[in-house]
C-alpha cells in the first residue's frame, strides 16, 4: 500500500519530498486574507469507546469536560485576539460526543461569533441517544441549525459487531419531529461482515422515513492502530455493494452530494471536511491555512498545559510545497464529486490543466471522469476508485499521524513518505 501512495504523491508533486511535520509553532495564526474559511471545534468526550472509531476521545468525567471547556474558550481568545470580525462559511462540533457539553456550547458560539460571522449555519455530530426533545430544543435555541446522527446501523447484528449497544430509535424518532432543523444527516458504514445490499437499503429507508434528509453510507475502515478485529470486505465485494447503494439511491431521486452522501431533497448537506481553509479548535483539531497544516495534541491534558502557559496547543506543523498544497486541495474536492478548473485558478492563480493535463486527460480516456464548461466530474467507476485509493491514503497517511500522535502528545517530527 505504501508504494501506491508513495508513487502516486512523487508523481503529482513531482518530488520525492514527502509531508514533513514538525515540532513547532506560531502563537499567531494569520487567517484574516484565507479564502472559504470554516470553523471546526472538537469535543473528545464519550459515554463509552466504540472500538471501530479512530477520532481523538476518552472517557466522559464532568469536571475534566468542563475544565477543558475552560481552555478551549481560552484557545479561541488566544487565536482571534487583536484580529477584527471575518466571514467564514461554517462551523462544525465533532468529536468525542459533543452534546455531552450541551450546558456550555453556547459559550463557544458566542465566542465564535463575536470574533466571525457564520453565513452557511452551524452543524454538530449527535450519537443516537443523545437525541431527545429536550437537547433539540436547547440545541436550536442556541443557534444550530444542521445535526449528523452517527446511527451506523439501525439493525442489533452489526451494532454487535461495531462493539455498540442495542439502541431503541423510538425516541430519537419522535424528537425529530418535534424539533426542525435545516439538514438532519444519519451516518451508516456499509462493509461490514456478512452485510448486504437489503440490510443497507432497510437502513436507508428507515432514515429518510424517520425525519432524515440527508444519508452518509461510509466504508467500514480498518485503523491499523485501534485493533478493531472487524474483517474487512474484499474490492470487487465493496464495489458491487457501492453500485447497489448508488444505484438505489438515485433511482429514488436522491442527489448524491458527494462520494458518499445522499440528500433526499438535492437541498440539505452536511459536510465538515470540504473547506478550502479552515480553524480548528480543541485537542487533535487541524488547522489549513493556504499553505501551512497544524494538528493540535490529541493528548487534553497537554492541551490543557500548553494554554495555561499562554500558548497554542500545536503539537505538529506542515509547510506545504504548492505542489502538496495543490493535491490536498484537489483530493477533498474530488470527494464532492467535482473539480471547477475556475475555482482552482482563482484558489493558486494558476491553470489546472496546464498544471494536471496530461493526467487530467487520462482520467477521462479511462472513464474516471468527464468535463463540461470546465467543470471535471467524477463518474460512477471515478467514484468507487477514489474510494479505493482513499483507503490506502487512510491506511499510509491517516493510520500513521493518528497512530503515532495517540501515544505521544508532542512528537519531535512525523516524515510521511
Amino acid at each position: 500500500m505504501g508504494m501506491i501512495t508513495s508513487a502516486t504523491r512523487m508523481w503529482l508533486t513531482k518530488s520525492v519530498k514527502g509531508f514533513e511535520f514538525k515540532n513547532e509553532y506560531s502563537n499567531t495564526l494569520e487567517y484574516q486574507d484565507t479564502k472559504q474559511l470554516g470553523l471546526y471545534v472538537h469535543i473528545p468526550f464519550c459515554k463509552s469507546i466504540c472500538k471501530f472509531c479512530p477520532y481523538c476521545k476518552e472517557v466522559y468525567h464532568t469536571e475534566k469536560m468542563n475544565r477543558y471547556m475552560d481552555y478551549l474558550l481560552k484557545e479561541i481568545a488566544l487565536v482571534t485576539q487583536g484580529q477584527v470580525k471575518k466571514e467564514v462559511s461554517s462551523l462544525y462540533f465533532g468529536g468525542g460526543t459533543p452534546a455531552l457539553a450541551i450546558d456550555r456550547l453556547g459559550e463557544v458560539i458566542d465566542s465564535l461569533t463575536s470574533h466571525f460571522e457564520i453565513t452557511q449555519g452551524i452543524g454538530i455530530e449527535l450519537h443516537p441517544s443523545n437525541v431527545t426533545e429536550k437537547l433539540l430544543q436547547k440545541l436550536s435555541d442556541i443557534g444550530v441549525t444542521k445535526i449528523s446522527i452517527g446511527i451506523q446501523s439501525f439493525q442489533d447484528k452489526f451494532l454487535g459487531i461495531l462493539g455498540r449497544k442495542e439502541n431503541r430509535f423510538e425516541t430519537m424518532f419522535d424528537a425529530l419531529q418535534k424539533v426542525s432543523f435545516e439538514t438532519v444527516a444519519m451516518d451508516f458504514i456499509f462493509a461490514l461482515p456478512n452485510q448486504t445490499f437489503q440490510d443497507l437499503q432497510k437502513d436507508i429507508e428507515v432514515a429518510f422515513s424517520n425525519g432524515a434528509n440527508h444519508i452518509a453510507i461510509y466504508p467500514f475502515i480498518d485503523f491499523g492502530f485501534l485493533e478493531s478485529g472487524i474483517q474487512e470486505f474484499q474490492k470487487k465485494e465493496k464495489r458491487a455493494l457501492l453500485k447497489q447503494i448508488t444505484d438505489y439511491c438515485e433511482e429514488r431521486g436522491y442527489t448524491r452530494d458527494s462520494i458518499w452522501t445522499f440528500s433526499k431533497d438535492g437541498r440539505a448537506s452536511y459536510s465538515s471536511m470540504t473547506r478550502d481553509n479552515f480553524l480548528g479548535f480543541g485537542a487533535s483539531a487541524t488547522t489549513c491555512l493556504d499553505e501551512i497544516f497544524k494538528i493540535n495534541t490529541f493528548s487534553v491534558e497537554e492541551y490543557i498545559n500548553r494554554l495555561q502557559s499562554e500558548q497554542l496547543p500545536t503539537s505538529l506543523t506542515l509547510d506545504f510545497t504548492v505542489r502538496q498544497r495543490m493535491i490536498y486541495y484537489l483530493f477533498w474536492k474530488f470527494y464532492s464529486m467535482k473539480v471547477d478548473c475556475k475555482e482552482f485558478q482563482d484558489f493558486f492563480n494558476q491553470d489546472l490543466k496546464k498544471i494536471y493535463g496530461l493526467e487530467l486527460f487520462f482520467a477521462k480516456r479511462i472513464g474516471f471522469l468527464t468535463e463540461r464548461d470546465g467543470v471535471y466530474e467524477l463518474t460512477e467507476k471515478g467514484a468507487f476508485y477514489y474510494h479505493h485509493y482513499e483507503k490506502y491514503f487512510t491506511y499510509d497517511y491517516i493510520n500513521h499521524m493518528w497512530g503515532t500522535m495517540s501515544k505521544e502528545a508532542f512528537p519531535k517530527q512525523l516524515n510521511i513518505k
